[in-house]
C-alpha cells in the first residue's frame, strides 16, 4: 500500500473506500434500489454505451438518486444500440433504446424519478418460459 503523504489523499482515499461500502451495501438488497442494465456486448460498446454507463453513474451520484448500474451482455436489440434496462423498485423493466446523454438525462428526470415513460422504449416481444 502507498504511504499517504497528505491530508487530502487521506480524504481521496475515503472517498474511494466509501463508494466501494455504498455498492457492496446495494448489492445485498439490490430490489430496494433503481436498477439500471447497460448493454455492454460489442454493439453495445461500438455504440457508445460505456460513455452511457459513465454519464449515468455520474448524474444519479450528482443528483443523489440511489441506484445500481451495471454492465450486461447483449439484451438482443442490437439495431438499437445503446440500450438500457431500467428497473424501479417494485415495477417491471422496461428496456430503451437508442439512448445518448440526452435521453439518458431525459430517462434519469422523467421516468425515473417520476414515473412519467418517455420516448425510446422498446416494446416486449417475448414471453416468459415458465
Amino acid at each position: 500500500m502507498a504511504k499517504i503523504k497528505n491530508l487530502a489523499e487521506l480524504r481521496k482515499m475515503r472517498e474511494e473506500q466509501q463508494k466501494q461500502l455504498n455498492l457492496r451495501e446495494k448489492s445485498n438488497d439490490p430490489e430496494k434500489y433503481v436498477q439500471i442494465k447497460v448493454g455492454m456486448a460489442t454493439s453495445g460498446i461500438a455504440s457508445g454505451a460505456k460513455r452511457i454507463m459513465d454519464f449515468l453513474i455520474v448524474e444519479l451520484d450528482k443528483r443523489g438518486i440511489e441506484a445500481v448500474v451495471t454492465q450486461t451482455g447483449d439484451m438482443g436489440y442490437c439495431y438499437a444500440e445503446p440500450t438500457i434496462e431500467v428497473t424501479r423498485p417494485g415495477e417491471e423493466p422496461i428496456v430503451f433504446g437508442y439512448v445518448d446523454t440526452q435521453r439518458a438525462d431525459e430517462i434519469i428526470e422523467k421516468y425515473i424519478k417520476n414515473g412519467e415513460l418517455v420516448e425510446g422504449i422498446i416494446p416486449v416481444n417475448y414471453e416468459s418460459i415458465d
